[in-house]
């Protein structure tokens, strides 16, 4: 019985932990009023000091026509990144190890919900 009660306690605590580090997109939307000083997100956008980043979730890395992207993305590009939410994850960590060169300043997310929330809302900006 003890067996049973420990493993039905640690299953539950697992289980109330789970929503705690589920994806919300509109906590995402949130989180990407950090972005908007450089992004839009909207399906016929305009580019600003960075790409509009309407569908950029399975989208090859620069690939807006009419944005100047760094020579490090356009190589990268070239070498065929395309933004998959596992790469996204990496460079909004810490963009400067995706992309070295690259001219995106922001220091990257470092908070795992904030970043989970984002990809969500981002998943989201698609038609």
């Amino acid at each position: 019985m003890r067996r049973f009660s420990f493993s039905a306690a640690l299953f539950a605590s697992f289980s109330i932990a789970a929503p705690a580090f589920a994806q919300d997109a509109d906590a995402g939307q949130r989180v990407f009023n950090q972005c908007r000083a450089c992004h839009t997100v909207d399906k016929v956008g305009r580019n600003g000091v960075g790409p509009n980043l309407w569908g950029i979730v399975g989208r090859k890395a620069a690939s807006i026509e009419g944005f100047r992207y760094s020579s490090s993305m356009r190589t990268l590009a070239e070498g065929g990144l395309t933004w998959n939410e596992e790469r996204l994850t990496a460079y909004l960590t810490n963009p400067k190890a995706v992309v070295p060169q690259g001219s995106m300043a922001f220091a990257g997310i470092r908070n795992e919900q904030q970043l989970k929330d984002l990809l969500a809302y981002l998943g989201k900006q698609t038609d």
